[in-house]
């Protein structure tokens, strides 16, 4: 049995104390799934962490079977208690380059070795290493691709192997933070069957954090609703669920759009993208469909239909082997794969969002608001071609500078580093608006987000998980885009907080004209968010128009039994 005892836990952020649990009591019984639901930031994944022996808390104690893990324990007992768990965290793919098999014998072995490295075959038990690694892939069914290169596995597939590998190390209780959270339906299917096969064969003991009421409705025989860093109530699922859900606010109305006019043609788009191995390719063929001003388009489809190849080709991030992507500028249409001189004023226009965003760890947020109103602030690109002309840098090498402020940090700095430059480029072509004027720009956007202005001077840890989210669409706006383009970036966030985005979202559409062109896994947010969804499969469109109809036709192809079983809607 796994008993916790008035567990708290607090953080020191910038001198201040926040307590993250607080006098925090359950029993888990062997053999029992219990999950764990809350909104962001309620101390789920801390708990997880601390039950790992992660991170250490305060006071209380954690019971494990004969184990008892106390704040000043020694690092014996915090062995011990490693030994008898295993974590799964949300976006977790550490994996060797070996094969399927191979890396679930690595971790086989290293209960004997203390590390992970491949037996040798003069090893008494080498046969024996092996068959038992066969066992664990044939629990999560990946028996048949035990000979296949681990990093060539599809995302299920990938998520399927780690359960394996934690299997490998025969632990008591299996912690489980967010699983394929940001996985489409069928890859979630994958992985949520191989959970309940794992705690059918084995017996094991497994705890589940997830912010999606279909997963615990699916998986769990008890469910713990944790809020603010104490237990709400607990019971079953579907009892819990109800109350947790009662909370969610009021969905706000999509605004009418009459006779939409084109900002962006995509036409006769052709790409050939290696996906998952050798042979077997992506063909993006002879691709054309308009984004209309004004609208909120959401894309859909399976994990590796082609989305985000799609639009990391329409936001100019990625180049195509034939084709255009073209946005009206004033009464012109400027290609944003080819270079023209125009190509810098389409994109000022854009605020582009990641699956990985990130706010700044050191910076407030309101310097950070400052930094991208000199990027795609008024006139800042005039700026930058004057500063451009006095060192030396062609219009060509200045564009592709610009194109680096829409890159994710990491495919920046790789580019930088090949062009022979460093970040420090960016503080001369486009320096950061002074603090008083990006708080005239940040004051009427906050009102609109609904963010209270003491969020300007905090940093990002500082902030809920739904000011975070907020507060990173907020830096977006500050310098007026016409298009937001966002890709899969409300993945994990709680129910209640990701209806407080699609309201904030839609409010932007409404009484900004923002166009919105986002891509998402999440079928009841698209359901609620879009003017018009768009199902993509195999790079090719199958179904493009009303979200409600072009959401079924996804889920019929998808065979997700977990949406099917009777839950509370994520968004209703």
């Amino acid at each position: 049995m796994l008993q916790v005892e008035n567990l708290s836990k607090s953080y020191t952020i910038d001198g201040i104390e926040v307590a993250a649990l607080k006098d925090i009591s359950f029993s888990v019984k062997p053999g029992e799934i219990l999950g764990f639901v809350g909104k962001s930031g309620g101390g789920k994944t801390t708990l997880m962490k601390i039950l790992r022996g992660m991170e250490p808390f305060d006071s209380g104690k954690i019971v494990m079977g004969e184990l008892t893990v106390m704040p000043e324990s020694g690092d014996d007992v915090k062995r011990e208690q490693m030994r008898l768990s295993a974590i799964h965290l949300q976006r977790d793919f550490a994996l060797w380059t070996e094969s399927v098999l191979k890396n679930v014998v690595m971790r086989v072995y290293s209960r004997e070795t203390g590390y992970e490295v491949l037996p040798i075959p003069e090893l008494g038990n080498y046969d024996d290493l092996y068959k038992e690694a066969m066992y664990y892939l044939r629990l999560v069914g990946l028996e048949k691709k035990a000979h296949q290169l681990a990093t060539l596995l599809s995302g299920g597939e990938k998520q399927r192997l780690l359960i394996a590998r934690q299997l490998a190390k025969k632990p008591r209780f299996l912690l489980l933070d967010e699983p394929a959270t940001m996985a489409c339906p069928a890859t979630k299917q994958e992985v949520l069957d191989a959970v309940l096969n794992v705690n059918r064969e084995l017996g094991l003991t497994i705890l589940v954090v997830s912010h999606l009421p279909e997963v615990h409705q699916y998986l769990d025989d008890r469910l713990i609703w944790l809020d603010n860093g104490r237990i709400v109530d607990q019971g079953k699922p579907a009892e819990i669920l109800e109350k947790f859900l009662s909370g969610i606010g009021v969905a706000e109305p999509l605004a009418s759009r009459d006779n939409p006019e084109p900002i962006i043609r995509v036409e006769g788009l052709n790409k050939r993208s290696y996906l998952v191995g050798p042979g077997e390719v992506l063909n993006i063929e002879n691709l054309s469909f308009d984004i209309n001003e004004g609208e909120i388009t959401s894309i859909i489809g399976s994990s590796g239909s082609g989305k985000t190849t799609i639009l990391k080709i329409i936001e100019g991030l990625r180049p195509s082997d034939e084709g255009s992507v073209l946005y009206r500028l004033g009464d012109r249409w400027v290609d944003i794969i080819s270079y023209s001189p125009s190509r810098m004023e389409v994109r000022r226009s854009l605020g582009i969002m990641y699956q990985e965003f990130a706010l700044s760890l050191s910076e407030t947020i309101i310097e950070q608001i400052a930094y991208q109103l000199g990027v795609k602030g008024q006139n800042v690109i005039e700026h930058a071609r004057s500063m451009a002309e006095e060192n030396g840098i062609s219009d060509k090498v200045l564009d592709l500078i610009y194109t680096l402020t829409d890159m994710q940090e990491e495919e920046a700095k790789t580019v930088l580093e090949s062009m022979g430059l460093t970040r420090d480029v960016f503080k001369d072509l486009f320096p950061r608006f002074p603090t008083t004027e990006a708080l005239e720009f940040a004051e009427p956007v906050f009102k609109l987000m609904d963010l209270d202005p003491s969020v300007l001077t905090k940093l990002s840890e500082q902030l809920s998980g739904g000011e975070r989210v907020r507060a990173s669409i907020a830096i977006l706006l500050a310098a007026k885009p016409r298009i937001l383009i966002l890709d899969e970036p409300f993945g994990d966030i709680d129910p209640i907080t990701l209806r407080e985005v699609s309201n904030a979202l839609k409010k932007i559409n409404r009484e900004l004209g923002t166009t919105i062109l986002l891509v998402s896994h999440h079928v009841d947010f698209v359901r609620e968010i879009s003017h018009r969804a768009i199902l993509i499969e195999d790079g090719a469109i199958s179904a493009d128009g009303n979200p409600d109809e072009v959401c079924n036709a996804f889920l019929s192809r998808c065979g997700a039994a977990y949406l099917k079983r009777p839950a509370g809607q994520v968004l209703t």
